[in-house]
């Protein structure tokens, strides 16, 4: 038992005021290894509400409705694509096989790194209850693109935030990450995401040319747009698709959710054929583009675009241009093109 849970986390934390069985189940009378773990829950946390929910009643209950645990967000996004029948093949032959793998249980954040491609690095801290390791949970499912770009190991150069001693959990709050009491559909429906207006006042900050610039770009250039410091990674790096490959690049363009704002977008490699194997041939696939807005965890109060309007008012850099959509992808990209 030593190995796995030391004297010292047994006296020191209080989870340990309860036995093995309370979230495990399983025989403790058993004279043998067999019968004593006849009935043991391995991730009693995939339930929430009848393991941690014996104590945290209230997280436990918003938690099976937040993205995390639903990866309600990978199905709803991609399905104004499906017809009636697709939805239906979807659900059964793809997002159950295959996204809700995917979906972090309490324990996935608070005592061992979640399971990533049926791999993960084991416990935190010899089975302590973790109450954040950004290094050892966010990171390793958002580290094809997030925690990389965040820390400076794709770029040379960490985000302005990282730098100062700032970790995910300094903007994403734990009621974020927990939940609220209405299931979201996907992570632009969480009502308290952050905002770079949380900390920063663009009314008020800067000199006199700094809050002029701000309030003549407000609501007409997302806060990324101008402040990314370089190329990014594109989904379509990890997650390929035939005709929708992609190399680290800038793209700005016309924000799908609103067409009045220039912001930053990923390539989303969900190419016509993606779910064919599974009899999903995407009828309406032309109803949604494969560019979208996202927030690139790069940030810096001075780019190549603060410093001189020409970047975008004269040479239109970084601007998605209709020769650079990949050939075979939605129709709707075209809507993008600034």
């Amino acid at each position: 038992m030593g190995f796995v849970v030391s004297p010292d986390a047994l006296a020191e934390d209080p989870h340990f005021y309860l036995d093995c069985i309370s979230c495990h189940q399983g025989n403790q009378n058993a004279a043998d290894k067999a019968a004593a773990h006849k009935g043991m829950i391995k991730r009693p946390s995939d339930q929430p509400e009848t393991s941690c929910g014996q104590c945290h009643e209230a997280i436990s209950k918003t938690y099976t409705l937040a993205l995390h645990y639903t990866a309600a967000g990978m199905k709803n996004g991609v399905a104004p694509r499906f017809n009636a029948a697709e939805k239906k093949l979807f659900d059964q032959k793809v997002f159950e096989q295959s996204c809700r793998s995917c979906h972090a249980s309490c324990g996935d954040c608070h005592v061992q790194s979640p399971v990533v491609s049926g791999i993960n690095s084991g416990l935190l801290d010899g089975h302590r209850f973790v109450k954040a390791d950004e290094s050892k949970t966010c990171a390793l499912c958002h580290g094809g693109r997030v925690w990389p770009e965040f820390t400076g190991d794709y770029t040379g150069v960490p985000d302005v935030h990282y730098r100062k001693g700032m970790t995910c959990t300094d903007c994403h709050s734990g009621d974020q990450f927990h939940g609220t009491s209405g299931a979201a559909s996907g992570r632009k429906d969480v009502a308290n995401r952050p905002s770079c207006t949380d900390c920063h006042d663009i009314a008020t900050m800067g000199k006199d040319s700094t809050q002029e610039t701000h309030a003549t770009h407000l609501e007409h250039v997302s806060c990324s747009a101008c402040h990314v410091t370089s190329e990014y990674r594109q989904c379509s790096n990890c997650h390929e698709g035939s005709g929708a490959t992609a190399k680290p690049g800038l793209v700005l363009g016309k924000s799908p959710r609103n067409p009045k704002e220039l912001t930053t977008l990923r390539l989303i490699p969900t190419v016509r054929d993606t779910f064919k194997h599974a009899g999903v041939t995407m009828s309406n696939y032309d109803s949604l583009p494969n560019y979208w807005d996202a927030v690139p965890h790069n940030l810096a109060k001075r780019t190549d675009r603060t410093r001189d309007c020409n970047a975008c008012h004269v040479e239109g850099a970084h601007y998605l241009q209709t020769s650079d959509l990949p050939e075979g992808l939605s129709l709707k990209n075209l809507e993008l093109v600034p």
